[in-house]
């Protein structure tokens, strides 16, 4: 059986013409062609930063916004005296501590990229950005969806809320759903900037 080989045909520089239209100019126009051909390529253009991304006042914003709403879901499940007696609760408790952490820890980071003007655009930093805003989400949407199921079952199915701390199980509830609601933006930017490098 006979196989075509692939080969490479070199073509003729073609003259350029913009130069003198004599003979001296040909062997100036070559250098110039050579000297083109090394000049280094533009250099990236780097997507701009848009609000909500790490390092900018809106950044700024949804950080502090996850803290806050995390910070009250902790204290409000934490200051009744029955929560560790359901696990969900518990886990709520622990998620939204990591998730107070998480949250705190990057704004101080984003809050010194604004003072310092400095960009917060480099790979490796949004990788972990990215990756510890999807485990914290993820952890807290699981908290407050097994919260939200164990008090609709205290509330509605048993109807035992005048014994059980109904009111603050469901705001601290509320409070991991919102703080959740302000985690997926960041991810969602985070690695939007990723995919888009």
């Amino acid at each position: 059986m006979s196989v075509s080989h692939a080969s490479v045909h070199p073509i003729d520089e073609v003259p350029n013409t913009e130069g003198g239209g004599g003979g001296g100019g040909g062997d100036q126009n070559n250098n110039n062609n050579n000297n083109n051909n090394n000049i280094n390529p533009p250099p990236r253009v780097r997507m701009k930063d848009i609000q909500g991304m790490p390092g900018t006042s809106g950044g700024l914003c949804l950080r502090v916004s996850q803290f806050i709403f995390a910070a009250a879901a902790l204290a409000i499940m934490a200051s009744t005296s029955d929560f560790p007696s359901v696990t969900a609760f518990c886990y709520l408790v622990a998620a939204a501590g990591l998730q107070c952490l998480w949250s705190l820890s990057l704004a101080i980071i984003d809050l010194y990229a604004l003072l310092v003007r400095r960009s917060l655009q480099n790979n490796r930093v949004v990788s972990l950005f990215t990756i510890g805003d999807g485990v914290t989400s993820t952890l807290t949407f699981a908290a407050a969806c097994a919260s939200a199921g164990i008090t609709v079952l205290i509330d509605n199915d048993l109807g035992s809320c005048g014994q059980n701390h109904c009111v603050q199980f469901e705001t601290a509830t509320g409070m991991a759903f919102i703080s959740w609601f302000t985690t997926v933006p960041s991810f969602l930017l985070n690695f939007w900037s990723l995919a888009s490098r």
